[in-house]
């Protein structure tokens, strides 16, 4: 049976993966520190999403990190080994330790906030056979509606990505067995997108979980 643990959404897009290694994907308004990261993923390169002031509260002398290439003067500054540090775009596959991580694009259709020639991504990462998808900052789009995943983690909060509409749609086109919302409930999104969205995801066999 399909068990969701191990899986935190602290705040906003930041989502903590503890598995058999641990993994931070968008770390951001860390509470306490806890310096515990194996793997930091960034999907892009503002403010909410990668963090200079998190990404330290969360790593260590040998935590790896994979971040796009505009966020490369900062990641230097913050002192990652050479060989611990990645720089991506879309279509590209890491195996970390077994994990296989893979990106895809992440893109805003009709607004000018996320521009798909930026290159920034939305990451699929498998863990033990089971398929997370994380999309970034992106609407629904041509990429990411025929993804194969097993959990999703979208952005509801409309104004920078798609609303909670749009992801419904989306949770109904790639029918995982969990979809959570995400940002949405403080920079931007009313508190209660989550609950909307949930309300909108059909297929009796995706379990809609709300975090925020």
């Amino acid at each position: 049976m399909f068990e969701l643990d191990g899986i935190s959404v602290l705040k906003h897009s930041s989502i903590k993966i503890k598995k058999e290694k641990i993994i931070y994907i968008d770390p951001y308004k860390i509470d306490i520190p806890a310096h515990d990261a194996d793997l930091i993923l960034c999907t892009h390169s503002h403010y909410d999403h990668f963090s200079p002031e998190d990404i330290k509260a969360v790593s260590n002398e040998s935590t790896a990190i994979i971040v796009t290439a505009d966020c490369q003067k900062e990641v230097e500054e913050m002192g990652f080994l050479k060989e611990n540090t990645h720089y991506t775009k879309p279509y590209e596959r890491f195996d970390f330790d077994g994990i296989i991580i893979e990106t895809v694009p992440a893109y805003n259709k009709f607004k000018e906030f996320h521009p798909k020639e930026k290159q920034w991504v939305g990451y699929l990462i498998n863990i033990e056979n089971t398929i997370y998808y994380i999309a970034g900052d992106t609407d629904k789009t041509r990429e990411n509606s025929n993804i194969d995943c097993d959990v999703a983690f979208l952005p509801v909060g409309g104004t920078y990505t798609m609303d909670y509409i749009e992801a419904a749609s989306l949770a109904n086109k790639l029918k995982p067995k969990y979809a959570i919302p995400i940002h949405y409930g403080s920079i931007v999104g009313d508190p209660e997108c989550g609950e909307l969205f949930k309300e909108l995801v059909e297929n009796k066999n995706t379990k809609c979980e709300i975090y925020i």
